[in-house]
C-alpha cells in the first residue's frame, strides 16, 4: 500500500464554503475508484470546527493499494481540474508500514497528520515498529495508517477519527467532509 497527500495552503480571507461545495459536489466522484482504499477529504481553517487551524488548508489524503491508483488518478481529467483551479501541488507519498481500517469509515469526521523526521542511520524496524504500536494504541481511532518516505526521511502517522480528538501540538488536526470507499 502507499499513502499519498497534496495539499493548498489558501489566503487567511479565503471562503472556505467553496472548498465545502467542492468536497460536497467532488466527493462522491471517487467512490469506487480502482485501487483505492480510501480518500479523505480534508480542510482545516483558521477560524470555526472546534479548533483553530495556522492556515486555511484543503489537503486531501489517499490510501492506495498499489501505485497505478496513484498514476490513473494523477492522470485523470479531475486532478486536471483540480490542477487548473488551485495549482500544481507538491505530491507527497509514503510507503505504508501499517495500515488498520474500522468498519465504519463513513462515520469520520476528523482527521490527525503528524510528519516527523527519521533520524540518519536509525535502525528502520525499530523505528517502524515503535510507530506502528503507537498508531495501534491510538483509542477511539476509526482508522491509523503509519508510513515512511525513503526519499526524505520522514515518516507519517494518519488517523481518521469520529469525535474530536486531543492531539500532539504539532499534528495537523483537519474536518473530514467526505470519504470516498471503494
Amino acid at each position: 500500500m502507499i499513502a499519498m497527500q497534496y495539499g493548498f495552503t489558501l489566503p487567511a480571507d479565503y471562503d472556505m464554503g467553496i472548498i465545502d461545495r467542492r468536497i460536497r459536489d467532488k466527493g462522491p466522484l471517487l467512490d469506487g475508484f480502482p485501487r483505492l482504499r480510501f480518500k479523505a477529504y480534508l480542510a482545516a481553517r483558521k477560524e470555526g470546527d472546534g479548533f483553530i487551524s495556522t492556515e486555511n488548508l484543503y489537503a486531501p489524503f489517499y490510501l492506495w493499494d498499489e501505485p497505478e491508483g496513484i498514476d490513473a488518478f494523477l492522470s485523470s481529467p479531475g486532478f486536471t481540474a483540480l490542477t487548473r483551479d488551485f495549482g500544481w501541488p507538491n505530491v507527497q507519498t509514503w510507503l505504508v508500514w501499517q495500515a488498520e481500517l474500522g468498519a465504519d469509515l463513513k462515520a469520520t469526521r476528523y482527521a490527525s497528520r503528524e510528519i516527523t523526521p527519521i533520524a540518519p542511520y536509525s535502525n528502520l524496524s525499530d523505528t517502524r515498529d515503535a510507530a506502528v504500536a503507537e498508531a495501534r494504541s491510538r483509542t477511539g481511532a476509526l482508522a491509523t495508517v503509519v508510513g515512511f518516505d525513503p526519499t526524505g526521511w520522514k515518516q507519517v502517522r494518519f488517523s481518521l477519527w469520529a469525535e474530536l480528538p486531543e492531539i500532539a501540538e504539532e499534528a495537523q488536526l483537519y474536518t473530514v467532509g467526505h470519504i470516498a470507499l471503494p
